[in-house]
């Protein structure tokens, strides 16, 4: 009798360093070791690794070396929203003229923090569309931005994830699939796939949309959400129906980092992480 195939392997659960707003960022990477967590979401922000620091090139040698004590991989994200513009959020994008320059230059910053921590990827988002721009003058700008970013991802051998955002320009798998197209499908240009965003705002039901971005994921992110509310809630507490998201990932072959983006989580975040962890594990098909 033929040996029963062996079940997919179990998913890589990480969680987002936006959580932990009040932790030094060395304490951050303590915490979710000892919790059992495989990688980080590594935001890039003031208050953690700040990419625009004099010292930036020591402290990022700094985490590597903290990183490989601590047995985490990284994936290097940019959605602080008030790191370019303190008074607007996500602002300037791509998309923006002037502006557009001061968004490539962090992204060429954080695939230059992804390279040298060996992060496989850089999430990045479009932001809001400039007013009065019509759309297709946006996706141009958009397309060209990421185009100039696909280059400098190539030279250092980093792949981008690009994520839909909620109420953003691109806001959709569909979307993000339609700037890869105008891109000519390049293979280093993946989806960082939420799983709260698809169930916030997406047409599709949520499995579709992980089928349709399952090709081309490099990251997922995940949190409970309800829909048409953007706000990111505790596992558990919202409306989605965990066991079948997780289990359409393994069918799907992906094996990169789940990561739980909870930026409410601060105030009791070591907390959070711990049942966070317990709950994926437990809704997690063998």
């Amino acid at each position: 009798m033929s040996a029963l195939p062996a079940p997919p392997p179990r998913l890589r659960y990480g969680f987002g360093t936006n959580g932990f707003a009040h932790h030094r960022l060395d304490d951050v990477l303590t915490v979710l070791a000892d919790l059992g967590y495989d990688s980080v979401g590594l935001t890039l922000d003031h208050g953690h690794l700040d990419p625009f620091a004099a010292d930036l090139p020591r402290r990022v040698g700094r985490l590597a070396r903290k990183l490989d004590e601590s047995g985490l991989a990284v994936m290097v994200e940019t959605g602080a929203p008030y790191l370019l513009d303190p008074w607007r959020g996500h602002v300037p994008t791509l998309m923006c003229a002037p502006g557009a320059e001061r968004r490539l230059d962090l992204l060429a910053r954080a695939v230059r923090v992804a390279a040298d921590l060996g992060a496989p990827a850089v999430q990045l988002a479009s932001g809001p569309a400039p007013e009065g721009v019509p759309e297709e003058e946006a996706w141009k700008r958009l397309t060209a931005g990421c185009e100039e970013v696909l280059e400098i991802a190539r030279e250092h051998g980093v792949a981008l994830g690009f994520e839909p955002e909620p109420y953003m320009f691109v806001d959709t798998v569909q979307r993000v699939l339609e700037l890869r197209h105008r891109l000519g499908d390049p293979e280093p240009f993946g989806v960082t796939l939420d799983i709260g965003h698809a169930h916030c705002v997406e047409d599709a039901p949520l499995l579709d949309c992980v089928a349709a971005a399952a090709p081309h994921l490099v990251n997922v992110q995940i949190e409970d959400m309800r829909r048409g509310v953007h706000r990111h809630l505790e596992l558990g507490t919202g409306e989605i129906d965990f066991p079948p998201v997780l289990a359409a990932l393994k069918a799907s072959g992906y094996h990169g980092p789940v990561s739980v983006e909870i930026q409410g989580a601060s105030l009791n975040a070591p907390e959070v992480a711990r049942r966070s962890l317990e709950f994926l594990k437990a809704a997690e098909p063998n």
